[in-house]
């Protein structure tokens, strides 16, 4: 038997400015979250232009959440308070638990096209002072 489900809401995503000057579009995070938890925010970022993603994200603090960044082209370096340092290419993944708190960078560097989407997740409440954690998903 087929089960018809009934669209909710639209949501258009929105073109933005952030970190030190990305431009992206950010399709949740915009408008209130609170009936997609724990989705908390969705951007999606893709130049062929250095100038509008090289600046990148500078240092930043996180915490109580998960961040996942899929990147479909290009590369973009990561560096965190835990000491850990890499880059994720076309195709990889990293995925960063904030947890207690962490403090990183991602710094795109230039290529030919910079393309991928990143996902923030609230993390349940018993977890949200757990240890940081970074993983690189090849």
């Amino acid at each position: 038997m087929e089960h018809i489900r009934t669209i909710r809401k639209i949501i258009r995503g929105k073109k933005i400015m952030e970190g030190a000057g990305v431009k992206l579009v950010r399709v949740l995070g915009h408008d209130d979250t609170k009936e997609l938890d724990p989705f908390l925010l969705l951007d999606v970022f893709d130049s062929k232009n250095p100038d509008e993603y090289i600046k990148g994200f500078p240092w930043h603090p996180h915490r109580g959440i998960e961040t996942i960044t899929y990147l479909i082209q290009g590369e973009i370096e990561h560096g965190d308070s835990l000491g850990n340092k890499g880059s994720i290419r076309d195709g990889e993944c990293q995925w960063m638990t904030a947890g207690s708190g962490i403090i990183h960078q991602e710094m795109p560097q230039v290529s030919k096209r910079l393309l991928g989407v990143q996902l923030w997740l609230n993390l349940p409440s018993k977890s949200k002072m757990g240890s940081p954690k970074y993983r690189s998903i090849s």
